[in-house]
């Protein structure tokens, strides 16, 4: 295995994954706008590291783990500014 940038990027979104799935269990009172934005950030970057290490599997996850989280951020933002969740 290289370590190159393209590792780089996808360890700091594999530590956003984990960072915010701890906050997730310890935090008393769960932030959704900031869970959601954890888990997108880390998605994107974890795409970013596939584009050059591509690994299908992996590719198709992170898709779906950045949709989940991008539908969750918006709801959040509704929610937080007063509108009804749907």
């Amino acid at each position: 295995m290289m370590f190159d940038w393209a590792t780089l990027v996808g360890m700091v979104g594999s530590a956003l994954f984990v960072g915010g799935f701890a906050y997730a269990n310890a935090a008393a009172a769960l932030d959704k706008v900031l869970f959601n934005l954890i888990n997108l950030l880390g998605a994107i970057l974890l795409l970013i590291s596939l584009s050059v290490h591509f690994n299908l599997a992996a590719f198709v996850l992170e898709v779906c783990w950045g949709l989940i989280a991008l539908v969750g951020l918006v709801k959040a933002l509704g929610e937080r500014r007063g509108r009804p969740a749907q």
